[in-house]
C-alpha cells in the first residue's frame, strides 16, 4: 500500500511548468481543480502551513483553497518542481524546489520545502506544508542526509 500512496500523492502535484499563483487568480480554473481533487481528499481534510514553528490550520477542501490563497498572496508567480517523494507508510513526504517572484522583490526567489501527506483509506486525510525543508524533515524524523536514502 505504501508505494500506492507514493504514486497517489505524486499524481496530486502540479507539473513543473504550472504557475500556481496565476492558476489561483483564475476562479474557474481553481473551481475545476478543486472539484477534480475533491474525491481524493477526506471531507474533513486538515491542511496546515507550518513556518518557523507557527501552524496555520484549515479544514476541508475549502480550507485547502484558503491555505493556498493565503500562501500565494505575496507572489506574482510561483512554480514548484518535485525533487523527491518518500514513502513513510501511511505518510508521504514530498520534497519540492519552489521558485517564483514575490510582489515585493525584483528578483526571483528559490526555496526548498517539504509537504507531509497522510493517506487514509486511499484519500488524503491531512497535509502539512513546510516552507523550510529542515522543518519538514524534522517533523518526520529524518535528517537531511537520510532524506534521499528513502526514495
Amino acid at each position: 500500500m505504501s508505494q500506492e500512496n507514493v504514486e497517489f500523492v505524486r499524481s496530486l502535484q502540479p507539473g513543473p511548468g504550472v504557475d500556481i499563483a496565476a492558476l489561483f487568480r483564475d476562479d474557474k480554473i481553481v473551481e475545476a481543480t478543486l472539484a477534480a481533487i475533491a474525491s481524493a481528499v477526506h471531507d474533513d481534510l486538515e491542511s496546515s502551513v507550518i513556518a518557523q514553528g507557527v501552524r496555520s490550520s484549515y479544514r476541508g477542501i475549502e480550507g485547502l483553497r484558503a491555505a493556498w490563497f493565503d500562501w500565494l498572496a505575496p507572489w506574482d508567480s510561483y512554480y514548484t518542481e518535485i525533487e523527491d517523494v518518500i514513502d513513510l507508510g501511511d505518510r508521504v513526504l514530498v520534497l519540492p524546489r519552489d521558485h517564483g517572484r514575490r510582489k515585493d522583490l525584483a528578483t526571483d526567489v528559490e526555496q526548498r520545502g517539504g509537504s507531509v501527506y497522510t493517506v487514509r483509506g486511499g484519500k488524503v486525510a491531512r497535509v502539512e506544508f513546510y516552507p523550510n525543508r529542515d522543518e519538514a524533515l524534522e517533523a518526520v524524523g529524518l535528517a537531511e542526509q537520510d532524506a534521499h536514502a528513502g526514495s
